[in-house]
């Protein structure tokens, strides 16, 4: 099996379209890492990795996770409009897709 291209993809949150690509995926059941950012403008990029638990639910899409992600790093505070050293996430086990 041939690993996936690591392409960035467009989602938008709440009116406002990022850019995500996944930055490791394991080979086996194991934490995801993402890193987004803006798409209309650089700024402060969001580093978020998912415990294995949230990547073993199946009939969670992707996109919708890095949705929820996105929603609870702007809750932490962070602000991707604004120049900044990258904003770490550990997802919270909580984390549901909407």
């Amino acid at each position: 099996m041939t690993q996936p291209r690591k392409r960035p993809r467009l989602l938008t949150v709440d009116g406002v379209v990022y850019r995500w690509r996944i930055r490791r995926r394991p080979a086996m059941a194991g934490p995801l890492a993402f890193a987004v950012e803006r798409a209309d403008r650089p700024g402060t990029v969001l580093l978020a990795t998912t415990p294995a638990r949230l990547t073993d639910s199946p009939g969670t899409p992707l996109p919708a996770l890095v949705a929820a992600l996105i929603r609870e790093a702007r809750a932490a505070g962070w602000r991707p409009e604004s120049r900044g050293p990258a904003f770490p996430l550990s997802a919270n086990p909580d984390v549901r897709s909407h």
